[in-house]
């Protein structure tokens, strides 16, 4: 098995000392981007992330294990070029993985928790699920069944998500406009991370944007429309626990409390955030087209 060492765990000191530096321009420039409550909250619940993270990440291990062994396509060796096609192929999936947890509740369960917080900054990339690492690793599936070794899968979703670390950020506005058709980037990322109805459910880029290009799901930055960061109906908690585990509960009373049928209690697990078994809610495709007509 290839070593390859948990980048995640030496980049640690590094996220420290990049917001404690996000934290020192922000103040110069009188950006109010950090909430002493919500920062802590957003860093409990990365910790957190981690400590279970050792627990999924086994479990994610030896089903990319048991598929490789078992049932993979090709022999794709450990190479130079074999990481370049993984980078795309993660990319690919960390895209769909990303807009399905908008799209669907069952994933949204756990996926809001990344969303929960009404600032954005580098605290916020930290807000981390304590649930989703135990299930929404099918999206990779198809990587060890294609030939991937899974320790080569492992170690490029964490350059994913160290990558995605520096995008939650006021502090940087723009990229030279290159970087800006390609990649993800803080303004690309400010969007998906908004309220505002034009901005709901854009942007699942993980790396490279050009995903949400290609798919339908690209929406830029505005400059008449300042992005307000958190959920459509903000938790109002700074309780880690609370955080990790409230949609959960949400989404179980709806599905399995009060007079509905066998096929309403299913949707509720996998229809859209919003959606109502009696047409009164709405999900982020109402919500946008709502703006979009008084914006005519």
């Amino acid at each position: 098995m290839p070593d390859f060492p948990n980048i995640i765990l030496y980049a640690i000191p590094f996220f420290i000392l990049a917001m404690l530096l996000e934290l020192y321009v922000t103040i110069k420039r009188h950006i109010k981007t950090y909430e002493a409550k919500d920062a802590f909250s957003s860093i409990a619940m990365g910790l957190g992330n981690v400590i279970l993270g050792f627990a999924s990440k086994a479990l994610v291990l030896l089903t990319f294990f048991w598929i490789y062994d078992n049932f993979k396509i090709f022999e794709i060796p450990v190479a130079w070029w074999s990481f370049i096609v993984l980078f795309f192929a993660d990319d690919f999936s960390y895209y769909w993985f990303h807009r399905i947890s908008h799209e669907c509740r069952l994933f949204w369960a756990s996926h809001v928790v990344h969303h929960s917080s009404e600032h954005y900054n580098l605290s916020t990339a930290l807000r981390q699920t304590w649930s989703g690492g135990f299930y929404t690793f099918i999206f990779w599936l198809w990587l060890p069944l294609l030939g991937f070794h899974p320790a080569m899968i492992l170690l490029q979703m964490s350059i994913s998500l160290l990558y995605q670390f520096w995008i939650h950020t006021e502090a940087i506005n723009k990229m030279p406009s290159w970087f800006e058709a390609v990649f993800n980037t803080p303004s690309h990322h400010r969007v998906h991370h908004g309220s505002n109805p034009i901005y709901l459910d854009r942007n699942h880029a993980g790396i490279l944007i050009i995903w949400d290009k290609w798919f339908g799901t690209f929406q830029p930055e505005l400059k008449d429309e300042k992005v307000n960061y958190g959920l459509v109906k903000n938790i109002k908690t700074f309780n880690p626990i609370k955080i990790a585990f409230i949609e959960w509960w949400y989404m179980f009373k709806d599905a399995f409390t009060g007079k509905k049928s066998l096929k309403d209690r299913f949707q509720y697990l996998v229809k859209p955030p919003g959606w109502k078994h009696d047409g009164t809610g709405k999900i982020s495709d109402d919500l946008r087209q709502e703006w979009l007509d008084e914006k005519i």
